[in-house]
């Protein structure tokens, strides 16, 4: 049975987590694991992203769409999580509606006016339009939408000093995703996954 899992994870190519990323994919695709998946975090490759004049909001829009048809999220924590601060620069709030900012991905052209005319009043889900960053936006949508959460750590050992604030309850069940097989191999934690997902 597939479950839709949406993945949250920083794609940083050289210092991020992309290699706990790439090891949840295999688990979808080979024949010797059962964790069938369908990640659901395509923003990252595509979607709303492909449009150059993409804001924050707009991403943090599609987001909420994307953990709204998963039954779990998983957050993948790496060393430099806690200190990722991208998509937090709205100042729609603060400013009104003539506040600028930049486009996603766009830095190099400068900032564009606002394009939120009008903010909904959405009581189901967090407002897209706000100051988290875009992981906290997706951890406080998941919890709203009571997403089974799933947080791991890109490393060996369990890392609490690693976890961002808003995260701190979730401190006794973050769990290491790395470990080594009787041959001393670095994998991932395949038994600790697929339990925590329900299989």
């Amino acid at each position: 049975m597939s479950k839709r899992v949406y993945i949250s994870a920083d794609y940083a190519p050289y210092n991020g987590d992309r290699d706990v990323v790439d090891e949840l994919h295999a688990w979808g695709k080979d024949s010797m694991h059962k964790v069938d998946y369908i990640d659901t975090a395509s923003v990252v490759s595509g979607s709303v992203s492909d449009d150059p004049d993409c804001r924050p909001c707009d991403l943090k829009k599609e987001f909420n769409a994307q953990i709204n048809v998963s039954s779990a999220v998983i957050f993948v924590i790496g060393d430099k999580t806690a200190s990722r601060t991208a998509g937090s620069s709205c100042g729609r709030n603060s400013e009104g509606m003539f506040c600028s900012c930049t486009p996603y991905k766009q830095n190099a052209n400068g900032t564009g006016k606002c394009k939120v005319f009008y903010i909904p009043d959405d009581i189901n889900n967090v407002s897209y339009v706000n100051t988290y960053s875009y992981l906290k936006h997706e951890f406080m949508q998941a919890e709203k939408k009571g997403k089974t959460i799933i947080i791991i750590y890109n490393s060996f050992y369990h890392q609490p000093s690693w976890l961002p604030s808003y995260m701190k309850t979730y401190e006794d069940i973050a769990h290491p995703f790395w470990k080594k097989n009787t041959l001393g191999k670095k994998v991932g934690d395949y038994q600790y996954i697929k339990e925590a997902l329900g299989y």
